[in-house]
């Protein structure tokens, strides 16, 4: 509790900041330090998150904290066998939050089980994505001489355009602090996106695709104190199902102060629907998946199209245009 109250009145300070902001900048310091820092100093009050390591300098300490960035945890080598092996029983297994459903009702971890660093993740390779990111450079820089000639182009086609450039603007930001941090530091750090556009799911989309940053803070915040009260309420099968709803609930809420930093405009709350949508939507995927007992798949070629295009059409329907209320394009 005293590191709680000493805490405390630095998180109310990277809440308020934000306000003083007045330029283009002001949407991405407010995502780095009134969501991310003040989820993981308020971790770190109860000895948890990326800041509770014992080992970590000073330095290393005011990185993690202010910048959106994590560091990897580096997985014992393994053949490759053992490697397929484990992404196989990784995709059954129930233990990985928004992915899968929960934590496994048959075998649960064991005590002290950390979720976040009992999955590491395969990184890109380096020079695929460097080429990745000229590319979405390029792409960007595209996108913008478009806009001259917006009077002359379908609303829905600058939706479209609009959404894109959204996604390459928000990963080239991430990664330009990802690779700030790793020269300053040294630091390996955990990637921040996932190739979205391959999602299998909605779940596969939010769990293990998109902004993998605001989803492992958001897992270690809500989701894992959520599911343990779950557990002890309604019995650990169906734990997870509010765990999730919770998660979500919580994230619409930071993306509509977020958006208030942005435009300072009263809410209209589109964007809150957009996340419960989605946490039902999530939800209900859980579900269906449990009473089936995880045995029937719809093929890669169907599900990837209907969960992508799922995505981009909740997406343009309540949460662009509201980015656009905020003229975040100007």
């Amino acid at each position: 509790m005293p590191r709680l109250f000493s805490i405390i009145p630095i998180v109310s300070l990277f809440f308020a900041l934000p306000l003083e902001l007045h330029s283009n900048l002001c949407g991405t310091t407010a995502f780095a330090i009134a969501w991310l820092s003040n989820f993981k100093l308020l971790l770190l009050a109860f000895g948890k998150g990326p800041l509770s390591h014992p080992s970590l300098s000073l330095p290393h300490f005011i990185a993690i904290a202010c910048f959106p960035i994590r560091i990897q945890q580096n997985p014992p080598p393994k053949s490759h066998a053992n490697l397929d092996n484990s992404l196989t029983s990784r995709r059954r297994d129930n233990s990985y939050p928004l992915e899968q459903d929960g934590h496994n009702s048959q075998n649960p971890p064991p005590k002290g089980h950390n979720i976040e660093n009992s999955n590491p993740r395969i990184t890109q390779n380096g020079n695929t994505a460097i080429w990745s990111y000229a590319i979405k450079v390029v792409l960007l820089a595209l996108f913008w001489s478009v806009y001259e000639y917006s009077d002359h182009i379908h609303p829905k086609v600058l939706f479209v355009i609009f959404g894109f450039r959204m996604y390459f603007t928000l990963e080239i930001i991430l990664a330009t602090a990802a690779a700030a941090a790793r020269a300053l530091f040294g630091l390996e750090l955990e990637p921040h996106f996932d190739n979205p556009h391959l999602s299998t799911s909605v779940q596969n989309f939010w769990g293990r695709r998109w902004n993998l940053v605001a989803s492992r803070s958001l897992r270690s915040t809500v989701y894992e104190p959520a599911l343990c009260i779950s557990v002890q309420v309604i019995g650990r099968k169906w734990a997870s199902l509010p765990a999730v709803m919770s998660t979500f609930i919580v994230s619409a809420l930071m993306h509509e102060l977020l958006f208030y930093y942005i435009g300072r405009l009263r809410p209209t709350w589109e964007v809150t629907w957009f996340f419960l949508l989605h946490g039902a939507c999530v939800v209900a995927e859980i579900w269906i998946k449990k009473l089936v007992n995880d045995r029937w798949r719809l093929p890669r070629l169907i599900s990837t199209p209907m969960s992508v295009g799922f995505v981009m059409v909740t997406g343009f329907w309540l949460f662009i245009p509201q980015l656009l209320r905020c003229k975040l394009y100007v």
